[in-house]
């Protein structure tokens, strides 16, 4: 065997085995690469009680009960089913009825879903109290920074309001 063909083979036997570890680890983390399941994907996997994962969706209204001890149940919804959660512990300021939600725990035998940490999700347009002064403070807020996506269209085709006491 000469020294290219040798040097070819060891390259596509290292290309080989790459290619097989590839495969080992995305087939092993099949499940974990979904950043959450909702309710209807609980349902429809069959997940088994004691197994992890994240649970995401909405905080259907009504459902929020407070108990002792910081206790909390509240059920997430995701249009076609819901899944009721157990939570112990501070919740996040963002978490309301109706808002959306990220939970991580396990289902236990009698259906229930006991999370351990509880993530409101947000939309694009929230901004933290803190960040809003600092740039109120510099002079680069945008009024349009706290507006709904698509109020800004609405303010523009408006037309400008009327000053008042304004001399002639």
């Amino acid at each position: 065997m000469t020294r290219k063909q040798r040097r070819l083979t060891i390259i596509g036997g290292s290309l080989a085995v790459l290619t097989v570890a590839a495969v080992l680890v995305l087939n092993a983390m099949r499940d974990s690469i979904v950043f959450f399941s909702t309710p209807a994907m609980v349902a429809e996997k069959h997940i088994q009680a004691g197994k992890r994962f994240r649970l995401g969706g909405l905080v259907q209204p009504g459902s929020l009960v407070r108990g002792d001890n910081l206790a909390v149940m509240f059920t997430v919804a995701d249009g076609s089913a819901t899944l009721p959660v157990s939570y112990k512990g501070i919740l996040p300021d963002l978490f309301r009825e109706g808002q959306g939600v990220v939970a991580e725990g396990a289902l236990d035998p009698s259906g229930v879903f006991r999370a351990d940490t509880v993530l409101a999700k947000h939309d694009e347009t929230y901004m933290p109290k803190d960040v809003a002064d600092a740039l109120k403070k510099q002079g680069h807020w945008k009024d349009d920074y706290g507006a709904k996506p698509g109020a800004s269209r609405a303010a523009e085709s408006a037309p400008p309001p009327a000053k008042q006491g304004a001399s002639q």
